[in-house]
């Protein structure tokens, strides 16, 4: 089994900064891409930027150049860092890892974390 459990959100001032992280643990082999999302009430869930295990990444147009998305292999851990957040950047963030297990080394499956809230005031 694999649990991905993210950290770090809260209340923020519009303006400021957030560091968001998600830890995966359990019976990892490996882990390829992972993923941030996010859902604002009353809207679907969008995604946010991705990284893959060498360290590529891309974006979403909404938070280009705002956010920057990173990893540590050695922890199996992805952060998140938002600057220059807006009302708008108001969801819970979710993260996403495609994770190979130690007992299936051949299967890729996918795993979401529970989510954090962040939360923009203007």
């Amino acid at each position: 089994q694999v649990q991905l459990v993210e950290s770090g959100g809260g209340l923020v001032q519009a303006g400021g900064s957030l560091r968001l992280s998600c830890a995966a643990s359990g019976s990892i082999f490996s882990i390829n891409a992972m993923h941030w999302h996010r859902q604002a009430p009353g809207k679907q869930r969008e995604w946010v930027a991705y990284i893959t295990s060498g360290g590529s990444t891309n974006y979403a147009d909404s938070v280009k150049g705002r956010f920057t998305i990173s990893r540590d292999n050695a922890k199996n851990t992805v952060y998140l860092q938002m600057d220059s957040l807006k009302p708008e950047d108001t969801a819970v963030y979710y993260c996403y890892g495609i994770v190979r297990e130690t007992t299936t080394p051949g299967l890729a499956r996918n795993y979401w974390g529970q989510g954090t809230q962040v939360t923009v005031s203007s």
